[in-house]
């Protein structure tokens, strides 16, 4: 098949009005820089103090070490707002200055970079192999920009420099902390590199893009013995196989096929020799979906599915289960901001992906389920460069031009917000 999407060496980047273009170099020196320092996350120390440094440089007022190593920027328009120009009632949400957020995520992972590049991590064993450096630079392209041009704005712009996406999450943290408030927020907007795309496309989507995820931990507690004597025992290896294939039921037989679910048994450990069946068993599993109605489902599925099978068999368990994030929902509205703005930059119908859905999750959700909003994936892939390796492999890397364009992408955002 034939591939519809533009070819990454002929995307055309006049769209990109000259003044980001031109913010191009710094861009990537930006991101390079903090691409050789990666840090985990809430140890975005180094992450932080460059960030902060570069705001100060430019004026932008900051709040630092929110949530340990977040920060928040605040850039105020300059342009008189219609109701300035036109007065209206008090009563009007037009009298209210509006105000929209600007979310990036700082931090890395716990990986070994395998690229051969001059601005390799420095860190053994820390890499930014999701695009988080990228992410970041985008968001500083973005505020000295608009710091630069505040005279084409009215309103005022929050910048969100988010801590530990990865993990444990960083997003709850900083909305506890009150960065959606003083002054208040009334929509945000933040966006992905995405490999899973071309350079030259946008994937962006009302409603679901990514997903929940909830976790859970289990020990099958047995019997153990004589492989030769099963009849003395209660086999945990066993007992665990049933549960591993009956937990496939719940998407299978529980689920409504036009939705979508995932659960998925990455961990199963039980035994130390081949005649011994051993007493307990361990399984660590994930759970994917896009319904938010899903909430507590999963749960309580999963428990029962372990609890008759071990009362069946005559074992016994412990269940820990968690919910870490909930599913990224786009305003409808928000959505089609975004979407417009994008047809401006990248060449279109082929440019821009609807139906871009993925299992992955992001704690983005949190600030979606607070305000009104969208969170899209700007593609970031070239195989003419050997730049499309998969999110968190150890040689991940994107197609720098892709920052300009979010630049440029935020920026239309803003002014199109708020006029």
């Amino acid at each position: 098949m034939v591939s519809t999407f533009p070819n990454p060496s002929s995307v055309d980047l006049s769209r990109i009005r000259l003044s980001i273009r031109s913010l191009q170099p710094q861009l990537i020196e930006w991101r390079r820089r903090l691409h050789q320092q990666p840090e985990l996350g809430f140890q975005e120390k180094l992450t932080a103090e460059f960030v902060s440094q570069k705001l100060q440089e430019w004026g932008i007022e900051h709040q630092t070490g929110i949530a340990q190593t977040g920060i928040v920027a605040s850039i105020k328009g300059k342009k008189l707002p219609t109701d300035a120009i036109n007065p209206v009632s008090t009563d009007s949400p037009l009298a209210t200055e509006k105000v929209l957020a600007i979310r990036a995520d700082m931090d890395a992972l716990p990986i070994q970079e395998l690229n051969e590049v001059p601005y390799k991590s420095q860190h053994d064993g820390v890499m930014h192999a999701c695009g988080h450096d990228g992410h970041t630079a985008i968001a500083l392209g973005t505020a000295y920009y608009l710091q630069q041009h505040c005279q084409d704005f009215s309103g005022t712009v929050k910048i969100i420099f988010q801590p530990a996406e990865e993990s444990p999450g960083g997003a709850k943290p900083m909305i506890e902390a009150g960065v959606l408030k003083n002054p208040d927020v009334d929509a945000i907007i933040g966006l992905h590199l995405w490999n899973n795309l071309p350079l030259g496309t946008v994937g962006v989507r009302s409603g679901a893009l990514m997903a929940a995820v909830e976790c859970f931990n289990c020990k099958i507690l047995g019997k153990g013995g004589h492989g030769a004597l099963p009849h003395q025992t209660v086999d945990s290896v066993v007992v665990a196989a049933q549960i591993v294939n009956a937990l496939q039921t719940i998407v299978a037989r529980n689920v409504n096929p036009i939705d979508s679910a995932v659960v998925t048994v990455g961990e199963l450990h039980a035994g130390s020799k081949r005649n011994v069946i051993a007493d307990t068993a361990r399984m660590s599993a994930t759970v994917r979906y896009f319904n938010p109605n899903f909430k507590g489902f999963f749960h309580q599925r999963v428990e029962q599915i372990i609890a008759g099978i071990c009362q069946s068999q005559g074992a016994k368990y412990d269940l820990d289960y968690w919910s870490l994030y909930p599913p990224v929902i786009n305003d409808v509205k928000m959505a089609e901001l975004v979407r417009s703005v994008a047809e401006e930059v990248v060449e279109t119908p082929v440019g821009i992906v609807p139906e871009c859905q993925t299992m992955a999750a992001e704690d983005m959700s949190f600030f979606l389920e607070e305000v009104p909003g969208c969170y899209f994936f700007l593609g970031s892939a070239n195989p003419e460069k050997d730049l499309a390796y998969p999110h968190h492999h150890p040689r991940f890397d994107f197609d720098e031009t892709a920052l300009g364009m979010g630049v440029e992408i935020f920026v239309r955002c803003v002014e199109k917000f708020f006029s």
